[in-house]
């Protein structure tokens, strides 16, 4: 049994697309219970070829409860003001204002629970000159200065996942456990407004680059830290790469001269220590890459594996859940499919464990509107009020 460190934490989430129900779902995966409050239609996020059951949805929609309302309504505000009488937190990730003209306003919600922790999430903050512009992953990336340093300007192209969206999700989480902290620790307290966002979000995450300008006054590129780390990828013999972190201990340098039959190859000037393989790192790229054509990458890994050389197989997705390690630790869990009887549905757990106790419990992202109609009875719609749930 998973050990549920949020349980009996009540989470009302009014989001959409990302970083709302991020910050919610990692809530969840500690055991704080979650209801997804979605407008009749849906979460936008949901759509997909005709359907309601997106990949982006099921990404960061897991753990929860969805009910349907449509809080302009007065009945379906009613059901609403009765969810948020009894939480503890309450997120939505609406553009600044909207939530007051749909009746989720803080003031509101706060004389209907004055310890409820109120958290807000938007794309460039509450106020000033930008607050009213729309943000999405990229918008954020960009304006903090992270986006400059993931983008080759050889072939300058948006790369990787939702980044911006997925972190000001875990800064959200981060200020509400802090204020569920406060509000337990201190007696009479009442909830907090915890804001956040994209722009903040993202920004601090970029911390690094900003340190070094304040610091040294230097403006980082998108190989900057490759190159003070000494970090590579390399293709192989059969098409498959390989990633390298040589950091600066010499030991690693001489187990990989080891790996790749040339022991003398790190005496030479242009490589000798680490300030020079940092200026030559182009030079040493073009070397390394003809070394590593000549052998698979399964043997590439047996030779650095012995020598203790940081690598690791540069995976496809569809390779990590059959690689040993991460079978493992149990990475990949699953649990009954909501819209395919019989099948799975198949997700990451949470990579955090209690006491040893891996987060191998997991609900799938529910349909639309899968607890109305528990939400319009009498029951609770609450796990930690249902006999039949071990508190």
């Amino acid at each position: 049994m998973t050990i549920k460190v949020l349980c009996g934490v009540r989470v009302v989430e009014h989001g959409t697309f990302i970083t709302g129900p991020a910050a919610s779902m990692l809530l969840a995966d500690l055991g704080a219970d979650v209801v997804k409050v979605e407008q009749p239609a849906g979460d936008p996020f949901r759509a997909f070829r005709g359907g309601l059951y997106s990949p982006h949805y099921q990404t960061y929609n897991r753990n929860k409860k969805s009910v349907t309302l449509d809080t302009r309504q007065k009945a379906d505000l009613a059901l609403f003001d009765k969810l948020v009488g009894e939480a503890d937190v309450y997120i939505q990730n609406f553009r600044p204002g909207v939530a007051g003209k749909i009746g989720a306003g803080e003031a509101r919600l706060r004389e209907l629970n004055p310890r409820l922790i109120y958290c807000a999430i938007s794309g460039f903050g509450p106020d000033g000159p930008a607050a009213q512009r729309p943000s999405y992953d990229t918008v954020a990336q960009a304006a903090s200065g992270f986006l400059r340093l993931l983008v080759n300007p050889a072939n300058p192209r948006v790369v990787g996942p939702a980044i911006a969206d997925a972190m000001t999700g875990f800064y959200a989480a981060l200020g509400i456990l802090g204020a569920l902290y406060e509000r337990e620790q201190r007696e009479g307290a009442k909830g907090r407004r915890v804001e956040v966002s994209m722009l903040e979000a993202m920004t601090h995450f970029n911390l690094d680059a900003f340190t070094h300008l304040f610091s040294e006054g230097e403006v980082m590129g998108p190989f900057s830290r490759p190159s003070v780390s000494q970090s590579y990828v390399l293709p192989c013999a059969d098409g498959q790469w390989i990633a390298l972190h040589m950091s600066s201990p010499p030991k690693f340098w001489e187990g990989l001269a080891k790996a790749i039959e040339r022991p003398t190859l790190f005496e030479d000037p242009l490589y000798a220590d680490r300030e020079a393989r940092i200026r030559n790192q182009d030079t040493l790229i073009e070397l390394l890459t003809g070394i590593f054509r000549t052998q698979p990458r399964a043997e590439w890994c047996r030779r650095l594996e012995a020598l203790d050389v940081p690598h690791a197989p540069m995976y496809e997705t569809n390779e990590v859940p059959e690689d040993p390690q991460a079978k493992h630790l149990q990475l990949f869990v699953d649990a009954p499919h909501p819209g395919h009887p019989g099948q799975r549905w198949r997700t990451v757990r949470s990579p955090v464990s209690f006491d040893g106790q891996r987060a191998l419990d997991v609900s799938a992202p529910p349909l639309l509107g899968d607890h109305d109609a528990r939400l319009r009875s009498d029951a609770s719609i609450w796990t930690s009020n249902d006999p039949e749930t071990p508190r």
